[in-house]
């Protein structure tokens, strides 16, 4: 229902109904993370390490949607924690490859259990055929935004 202007009609916007989803989304993944002391970003950089081990900082940056800076501090806290190791001295070049620790491994299993509950809920209403068409539609957004 637009009011006057020329702005976005915020009940039909792609865009805004997609912000709506994530923020959900995300509201939702941080309840069910918090009671494992675990953050979004905390997550989304260990289940990266587990499909991907070996990842630098800047590609874990990129994965988790985060800036290199700020995935520096989340990795100074992990391997604080004992959830990630990383070598003292690059391997080659430049690069800290960074690795699951077993302490890591388990808290991401808990981590990858409450996401997956969030998940489910979030499908609940969407049969399979549907939940394949979103997951297509959303990747072709994706890459409609990512041409030059």
């Amino acid at each position: 229902m637009k009011q006057g202007g020329d702005g976005l009609d915020l009940d039909s916007s792609l865009g805004y109904l997609l912000k709506q989803a994530h923020s959900a989304l995300r509201a939702a993944m941080d309840a069910a993370l918090r009671p494992l002391g675990t953050t979004v970003p905390q997550y989304a950089c260990l289940e990266l390490l587990a499909q991907r081990p070996g990842l630098s900082n800047s590609d874990l940056a990129r994965g988790a949607f985060v800036t290199r800076q700020s995935m520096n501090v989340l990795l100074q806290a992990l391997e604080r924690d004992g959830l990630v190791s990383r070598p003292e001295r690059p391997v080659a070049g430049r690069t800290l490859p960074v690795e699951l620790t077993a302490a890591g491994l388990k808290q991401l299993h808990a981590a990858s259990s409450a996401v997956n509950s969030v998940e489910e809920k979030m499908r609940q209403g969407l049969d399979p055929n549907e939940q394949t068409q979103l997951r297509q539609l959303l990747a072709a957004c994706t890459t409609a935004l990512e041409k030059p």
